[in-house]
């Protein structure tokens, strides 16, 4: 499988994916910690892939999204951001609303 097809299989079969520097219980990244302690105040479930296990994916992705740094969030398929768009939406509101919405859908 190509590594496209690998990140679309992951986006779609997890409504919430966050591709990170490690990982959310040992983070190798300051801006990887702060994301995913952002994600799991919002109190959901959700997925994680350690882009430091595989290079293919590291670089992969960077083209995919076509976003260049780590931590990536993913809600619904869809490239929400890295920590400073993340830790806003945290700080407003929206980041917990969006993944309650997207855990909602992922259920229906």
């Amino acid at each position: 499988m190509d590594i496209n097809e690998t990140i679309k299989t992951q986006l779609s079969e997890n409504p919430i994916i966050l591709y990170m520097k490690g990982s959310p219980q040992a983070p190798q990244c300051g801006f990887s910690s702060k994301t995913s302690q952002a994600l799991m105040a919002c109190g959901e479930r959700f997925a994680f892939v350690n882009i430091l296990d595989n290079q293919e994916l590291r670089e992969g992705l960077k083209i995919y999204s076509s976003w260049p740094t780590y931590p990536q969030l993913y809600v619904s398929g869809e490239l929400v951001g890295g920590c400073d768009i993340i830790m806003e939406m945290s700080e407003n509101g929206e980041l917990a609303k969006l993944v309650k919405e997207a855990v909602k859908q992922a259920e229906a």
